[in-house]
């Protein structure tokens, strides 16, 4: 039987320890080394149910990161991270499994930026706030009817909640429900708008809701910013007067579609075509944006009654029909002239598929 000397047993030990410190360091680096999972461009991981560590390595694989898949649920194994939370994560940089998986398992999602768009409509916000957010499109639809929780709690139609979806960016977490944001963008109205400008509403002549209203058509008309105020003294002229209000974003809201407006349309029967009912519509046809609110809270003072749209995308303001008329004819002119350059690019289009 072979008796180890002392300086072999020496040898043997510092063997044993230099294996141990390279094991040690290996398994260290695998763990905590930054480079784990390589970032080269910012990336998005959203996880829509809490998981195990295969899906998480599954919903990982398909976010352009890189990192070694066996690599990951050994470290997870060993960690004890082993479960993943739902939300929404950010990977802007190299990270370790250490840090990475730790920060999924306890659910620390990174906030998402939230868009609201102005001059939209039920269908097309539920779809983006859908899109953006990980409830359901018809969750956030199904918000904006007379019935909702929503609605019912701060006492609102479903029209009057949707006027007040104030256009702005958001940050909120994406598993948020449709209800919490909706809540959350209400809050926001009522400090931005409602509780800044107070005395504006206090001191106007229209309620809340009819600003919101009136701000709604000025919104859709008015493509923009600038000309808001103008548009908005125009439409409070002829109320003022007991005028028909006679705006063309009604009717088209009317009419469900967005187009150019034929002289049948405007005899189309609603309770929001302008051209048959005197004052406001019922209620917003959209969501309008805070310079459209403002427009309407301090409107230009001007004579102008009558507008009509120009080649540019801006209005023509008239005091008397009679000028209205005479720039009614120009816009006139100018749609058929540009009706006639269509239809002769289209014949040369045809002539030389012809050929």
């Amino acid at each position: 039987m072979h008796h180890f000397s002392l300086r072999e047993l020496l040898y043997l030990t510092l063997l044993f320890g230099f294996i141990f410190i390279l094991v040690f360091i290996s398994r260290y680096t695998r763990l905590h080394g930054e480079n784990a999972i390589v970032a080269e461009v910012p990336a998005e991981l959203l996880l829509y149910e809490r998981t195990d560590l295969e899906g998480f390595a599954d919903a990982l694989e398909k976010v352009e990161v890189y990192f070694d898949r066996d690599h990951l649920i050994w470290a997870g194994n060993t960690l004890g991270w082993r479960s993943f939370r739902p939300g929404r994560y950010e990977i802007n940089e190299n990270r370790s499994f250490s840090d990475f998986l730790s920060i999924v398992a306890r659910g620390m999602q990174d906030p998402a930026r939230i868009t609201i768009l102005p001059g939209t409509d039920v269908a097309r916000l539920s779809r983006s706030l859908g899109n953006q957010m990980r409830a359901d499109s018809t969750d956030f639809h199904n918000i904006f009817t007379d019935s909702s929780s929503v609605a019912l709690e701060f006492n609102l139609t479903g029209e009057e909640l949707f006027a007040r979806m104030l256009p702005n960016t958001y940050e909120v977490f994406w598993t948020s429900p449709a209800e919490g944001l909706i809540q959350r963008v209400l809050r926001e109205f009522d400090r931005l708008v409602v509780q800044r400008y107070r005395f504006e509403f206090e001191t106007n002549n229209l309620s809340l809701n009819e600003v919101l209203i009136l701000a709604s058509i000025v919104e859709w008309e008015a493509r923009f910013s600038d000309e808001k105020p103008r548009i908005s003294g125009l439409y409070l002229n002829r109320l003022n007067r007991n005028m028909m209000l006679q705006a063309d974003p009604t009717v088209a809201y009317a009419l469900g579609e967005r187009r150019r407006l034929f002289f049948e349309d405007y005899r189309f029967e609603h309770p929001y075509n302008t051209y048959l009912i005197q004052g406001l519509p019922p209620g917003p046809i959209t969501n309008p944006d805070l310079a459209s609110i403002l427009s309407v809270l301090n409107p230009e003072e001007h004579d102008y009654l009558y507008m009509v749209a120009t080649p540019e995308g801006t209005h023509h303001f008239s005091r008397t029909f009679q000028e209205h008329r005479e720039a009614s004819e120009v816009w006139r002119r100018w749609i058929r002239e540009q009706q006639r350059i269509r239809d002769e690019r289209e014949r040369a289009n045809a002539d030389s598929g012809n050929q």
